[in-house]
């Protein structure tokens, strides 16, 4: 696929779309050095990945069933259904963690942008190994307890899980942005 085509064909799958395959050990590396290949002003890598797959996605999927369920303990079967399976529907789920810190010369915001481009980098990769994926944060994201047993430390950030795996059927494209609505050109 060249490369505009791969870019303007890109889009998100929702992880209870994806199935495996997903990426083997090879793939996986590519990914991720892909991933890393952003721009990152002084050369700080202000980020670094937690992968989840196998066994370990059921584990990290009942740390947020039972987080969930400790706040919402009448939550209905729906509700324990979705926080339950929160890392087990896609094949493997990448967790990319921001460890932007105060520096003398490198904004924080620099630097978490820099994560952020990590997450659009995989997701980019993903769909140019033949694979799908999602970009997504919810609530775990923000909980620093829950975090901190999906390996987050309490000084960091999670850009995102991007959930990646094989599509299970061809899913239809969003309406896109009006370039015309969105664009200025300054004079």
């Amino acid at each position: 696929m060249e490369a505009v085509d791969l870019l303007k064909t890109r889009r998100s799958v929702p992880p209870a779309l994806l199935t495996a395959p997903g990426p083997d050990a090879a793939q996986l590396q590519t990914l991720l050095t892909i991933a890393t290949r952003v721009p990152d002003h002084g050369k700080l890598q202000p980020w670094r990945f937690v992968i989840y797959q196998g066994a370990a996605r059921e584990k990290a999927s009942r740390i947020v069933l039972d987080a969930f369920l400790a706040a919402n303990p009448d939550a209905d079967e729906a509700a324990r259904r979705k926080e339950g399976t929160r890392f087990s529907l896609a094949p493997m789920v990448i967790g990319v963690v921001s460890t932007a810190a105060n520096h003398a010369k490198i904004p924080l915001w620099e630097q978490e942008l820099s994560a952020g481009a990590v997450c659009e980098n995989l997701v980019i990769s993903a769909h140019a190994l033949g694979f799908a994926a999602s970009w997504l944060t919810g609530w775990i994201a923000y909980d620093i307890k829950v975090l901190a047993r999906l390996g987050i430390a309490s000084h960091e950030k999670l850009a995102g899980f991007v959930h990646i795996g094989t599509p299970k059927e061809a899913v239809p494209d969003r309406p896109r942005p009006n370039l015309a609505e969105i664009t200025h050109h300054f004079s």
